[in-house]
């Protein structure tokens, strides 16, 4: 992965002490058209999440194993989301958006633990939906309330170890204080190093593989294996409450697994800035507002908990 730099004399170089977000800065139109669709976009967030944490707590039905990794999924993507859009969308209001270095460091740290953990929590969703289909008679006790909160837990927390390493390739002298992105992006920072990144590349294709290439090749044989499950099914019913079980889980795997890989595996000399800041919306913004309406839409047990919290009547 080769990171285009410009050639410059380290001595002549200065400590940044802030940064110069472009976004869509250049084009004020687009810009407020911009900050109308994040901000309808957050508040979808806000609201859509927020509600499967209630709903999850609130109805016993949903004291699953599932739900509880589908709880922590949503409040990921409410911390993931928070820490970027607000930003974001003030952005879009001032004509050059500013960040201080020591504020653009903690956003770019943050966003790289919490997408982390949405790697790792998605396939935890994955390993959680393969044993209830493969081995349904033994899910409740190999699926247990202890191991769920063991497996949520050793995401959170390993996705801290594997963080660190993206901070630590991420270059500390720089040519230019202005990044060419929404947000403090850890590949948009690298491109403006003027030192050699053969190391950080190396750093950083290393810990995607571990991060994103790993647990994306686990999710498609947990996968494998169900789909060798319910191919053994005789009931037609079991083989379409089966598939509607993953089918919300899938759909989120590919829109984030497909940008976040396009991204941070493809060689980035072949990607443009304006390809990278779209990628990032996608898997920044549109998959988390997505997530809770597609497991909402899809799911009978959501529907009918959110019923029950408005206090309406089964419908038949």
């Amino acid at each position: 992965m080769k990171i285009g730099r410009k050639q410059m004399d380290r001595r002549n170089n200065t400590a940044v002490t802030y940064f110069i977000l472009v976004g869509l800065s250049e084009y004020p139109r687009a810009q407020m058209l911009l900050f109308c669709l994040l901000l309808a976009s957050y508040l979808v967030i806000l609201l859509g999440n927020s509600l499967i944490l209630v709903l999850v707590q609130f109805d016993s039905r949903l004291h699953t194993p599932m739900y509880f990794f589908l709880s922590n999924l949503s409040f990921l993507d409410i911390c993931f989301t928070s820490s970027s859009i607000p930003q974001m969308i003030i952005n879009c209001l001032v004509r050059m958006p500013v960040i201080s270095a020591g504020q653009c460091m903690a956003q770019m740290c943050t966003l790289l633990y919490l997408g982390v953990v949405e790697c790792l929590l998605l396939a935890v969703m994955a390993y959680d939906r393969c044993i209830a289909i493969s081995d349904p008679l033994r899910y409740p006790v190999r699926m247990s309330n202890q191991f769920c909160v063991q497996l949520a837990g050793l995401s959170w927390v390993s996705a801290f170890l594997f963080s660190i390493v993206p901070t630590v390739a991420t270059p500390l002298e720089l040519c230019s204080h202005v990044i060419n992105h929404f947000f403090c992006e850890v590949l948009a920072i690298m491109k403006l190093a003027c030192s050699d990144l053969q190391l950080n590349e190396l750093l950083m294709m290393a810990t995607s593989s571990l991060t994103l290439l790993a647990p994306f090749v686990f999710i498609l044989a947990s996968y494998g294996r169900i789909l060798g499950a319910v191919l053994k099914m005789r009931s037609t019913e079991g083989r379409k409450k089966a598939f509607s079980t993953c089918s919300s889980h899938l759909t989120v795997v590919v829109l984030f697994y497909g940008t976040a890989i396009a991204m941070y595996m493809m060689p980035q000399d072949k990607t443009s800035r304006e390809q990278d800041k779209l990628a990032s919306l996608l898997y920044g913004v549109v998959t988390p507002m997505l997530n809770p309406l597609i497991y909402s839409l899809r799911n009978k047990d959501v529907k009918e908990a959110l019923r029950k919290l408005l206090g309406e009547k089964k419908v038949p």
